[in-house]
């Protein structure tokens, strides 16, 4: 037989690529200070909802609306990682749900107990179960802004 000449097989692994940066907002704009369990307060109180007095408006007036815009930015965040382009429309789908509920037994704050949660979760922000319940029902337009200018403080942080 004729003896065929075989090359050493070499085995080349893949060479090391810059890694993909992602943007990213800054989720803790104030600088507060954080636990031992990395959890922080809320950017501002509770009480704080007249600081924005046209978040403080739509809140009080329209709550469904102001619900939906804040999901919808909070979804969009979690997704794109940017701030959602139209974040300023207030009407979107989130909000005509919130508003049937509203009008069908005067519960639409059940609907933001889970945006609540979500909002402290991306920010890793110090609460519980029972507070992402209790602060919508006693104050549902108070909770809504609370939220609202959490989310400004990170798109803020894009500059665009």
């Amino acid at each position: 037989m004729a003896s065929e000449k075989t090359e050493p097989l070499t085995q080349v692994q893949p060479q090391a690529t810059a890694q993909m940066t992602i943007p990213a907002g800054n989720k803790n704009v104030k600088g507060l200070p954080v636990d031992n369990e990395g959890k922080r307060d809320w950017s501002f109180g509770i009480l704080d909802c007249f600081g924005d007095v046209n978040k403080c408006c739509l809140a009080l007036w329209c709550p469904c609306f102001a619900h939906g815009q804040n999901r919808r930015r909070l979804e969009h965040l979690n997704q794109n990682g940017v701030p959602d382009p139209e974040r300023h429309n207030v009407i979107v789908g989130d909000g005509l749900v919130y508003a049937c509920i509203e009008v069908a037994c005067d519960m639409g704050w059940i609907l933001q107990i889970e945006t609540r949660r979500n909002i402290r979760q991306r920010y890793n922000i110090r609460g519980s179960s029972g507070s992402d319940c209790f602060v919508p029902f006693c104050c549902t337009a108070c909770d809504l802004v609370q939220g609202s200018r959490e989310l400004q403080l990170e798109e803020d942080s894009f500059g665009v």
